[in-house]
């Protein structure tokens, strides 16, 4: 098996729900399966602490989820253009996973959500994007052969799978179609690309 982590921050439920809909297209591939994994708020407050496990929801990421997984879609909100600050601090603390080499020539992909349709998605995506350039990672996108894609009114871009809230949280048809296209197509890389 091939395990895929499906690693987000969501503040509002958004990006949550999408990383739900990849891991069910990682899951649709044969041989892959879906690791839904979160990262703790970063507080203002530097004494305050969260506990090891949430009270709900996806378990928080380990950089050992980082070492053993085949392949790795990240998601965030759009902050201002940007990824959300929790998300950042978990992967500027991944210089020993970058020292070992263990996400080089895997593949990843990314996604987002945002309150606005100009709210940032295509800059949030690319700035996901930087980091795991410098893991050594091999990136995926959006082709134009997924229908869905071209006929979107609401997210989906070609650099991964994007959702614009419109007065609501759920996901259109289209942006779930292309989240579970974006982790179908992540899980099926991954397996290409496993070492034999």
């Amino acid at each position: 098996m091939v395990n895929i982590l499906v690693l987000y921050y969501s503040r509002n439920g958004s990006t949550k729900a999408m990383a739900q809909h990849i891991a069910r297209g990682v899951e649709s591939v044969s041989g892959a399966e879906a690791m839904l994994r979160t990262v703790p708020k970063v507080s203002t407050v530097c004494e305050q602490t969260d506990d090891e496990i949430p009270e709900s929801g996806s378990l928080y990421v380990t950089l050992d989820d980082l070492n053993q997984c085949g392949g790795l879609a990240l998601g965030s909100p759009t902050h201002f253009g940007n990824m959300a600050a929790p998300l950042k601090y978990f992967i500027d603390n991944t210089t020993e996973v970058w020292f070992s080499g263990a996400l080089s020539n895997k593949p990843a992909a990314v996604f987002t959500s945002t309150g606005s349709m100009h709210g940032g998605q295509e800059t949030t995506l690319l700035s996901m994007m930087l980091p795991l350039f410098h893991q050594g990672m091999i990136l995926l996108g959006l082709p134009s052969s997924e229908d869905a894609l071209r006929e979107t009114v609401t997210g989906g871009t070609p650099y991964g799978a994007s959702h614009v809230n419109h007065g609501q949280h759920s996901l259109s048809k289209d942006e779930k179609t292309l989240c579970f296209a974006l982790g179908a197509r992540l899980a099926t890389t991954a397996i290409k690309l496993k070492p034999s």
